[in-house]
């Protein structure tokens, strides 16, 4: 007969083999790896984000940031279909909810926030915009400040968000010199409404989606180096207070089975 403590030691054992065998668990190795290594970042970070009404161009711009800095490698490049990812964007074509990338430029590493730009998902907006220090407003030249640029920037300014940067996108379909011209002093005019100082907000004038294809580097990919020199000047780098008790932002929360409750 096998004692009780025998059969408790055997079935831990047993417990364990199984563990050792089974190729989707680690091995207690590389756990301990996994445990000891330390994440290092030489970089400054800040956390930024594209608004904007929808269509006009957030996240195809966020598509052509990723490709351009690749080729210096600072970034890894992404689709349109890997930052709006669920299947109801993908039918629909529209961005609802919130996107989160990383990319890096010579001086610094951001965390990008790509927001919905549709009234409907406004909310998710909110959530976005109030975890960045800084924001890309995306405005196209062919339609101009539309409703949700309007309530972006206001909503932009009741979160705290300090700073701007405007990107004039699809400049490519415009050929008219004086309807730019006229389409940046009403962005200007809105900034310096919702009291953003719009003369000193930069504005670069571009294509996205000319930078996402690879085509037409005069709009497209020199126009996004700019634009991320201007959020590397314009934007600064915020002030975090490490003497304070911890404060976490929380934008969801999941059960999963299995794992329990998670917070993101």
């Amino acid at each position: 007969m096998m004692s009780a403590a025998a059969k408790t030691c055997s079935s831990r054992l047993l417990l364990v083999g199984r563990s050792s065998s089974s190729s989707n668990v680690p091995s207690m190795a590389a756990r301990a790896t996994f445990a000891t290594e330390s994440f290092k970042r030489d970089k400054p970070h800040v956390n930024i984000g594209t608004i904007g009404h929808v269509d006009h161009g957030k996240t195809t711009l966020t598509q052509a940031i990723t490709k351009v800095l690749s080729a210096k490698g600072w970034s890894k490049a992404m689709t349109y279909e890997d930052i709006d990812k669920a299947p109801e964007e993908k039918a629909r074509k529209i961005t609802i909810n919130t996107s989160h990338i990383e990319y890096e430029t010579e001086n610094r590493h951001y965390g990008h926030i790509d927001c919905p730009g549709h009234a409907d998902y406004v909310k998710n907006m909110i959530t976005g915009a109030a975890q960045m220090d800084g924001g890309i407003l995306v405005v196209a030249a062919t339609d101009g400040p539309m409703p949700q640029t309007r309530e972006h920037i206001l909503l932009a300014k009741q979160v705290g968000i300090p700073n701007l940067v405007v990107f004039l996108n699809k400049c490519d379909m415009v050929d008219d010199e004086e309807l730019l011209e006229l389409v940046e002093m009403e962005v200007q005019e809105l900034l310096d409404f919702y009291e953003f100082d719009g003369m000193s907000t930069p504005i670069i004038r571009g294509s996205a989606l000319a930078a996402a294809e690879d085509r037409d580097h005069d709009l497209g990919r020199d126009r996004v180096l700019e634009l991320m020199a201007a959020v590397d000047e314009n934007i600064p780098e915020p002030i975090r207070d490490l003497d304070k008790p911890f404060l976490m932002p929380i934008e969801d929360v999941f059960s999963i089975a299995g794992r329990g409750t998670v917070v993101t």
